[in-house]
């Protein structure tokens, strides 16, 4: 039986890594072996990017929801408090969205939550 080399595949994977590295700059597009590093970090890397976003939304949607519970008088701790006490159970993300485009509504919230502290 004849003898099979491996040069297809070979080529079928180089080429799968060059075409993921197009667009970089220099040797990291165009040599196989220092576009494979570039092309495993970058994947690292949005892999990690996409947990981190989530961390990144929560921190704006806390930093609105706290302008607008000191707007009302509360700090955002003691804001977040009243709800829990209250048994109002909103997420984070429609609090923020409230404070920035529902001032009235918010508004009832933290009076919600400034009886329940009281």
């Amino acid at each position: 039986m004849a003898r099979i080399k491996g040069g297809m595949n070979a080529r079928k994977k180089h080429n799968r890594v060059l075409k993921l590295a197009k667009g970089y700059r220099g040797a990291r597009s165009k040599q196989y072996r220092v576009a494979k590093q570039s092309v495993m970090r970058a994947l690292a890397s949005s892999y990690a990017g996409r947990k981190e976003r989530k961390r990144q939304f929560r921190r704006l949607w806390i930093v609105r929801i706290n302008a607008a519970a000191r707007m009302n008088g509360l700090s955002y701790s003691r804001f977040m408090f009243g709800l829990k006490e209250a048994g109002v159970e909103i997420n984070r993300k429609m609090l923020a969205d409230m404070a920035v485009n529902d001032a009235q509504g918010f508004a009832t919230l933290a009076d919600l939550a400034k009886s329940k502290i009281a």
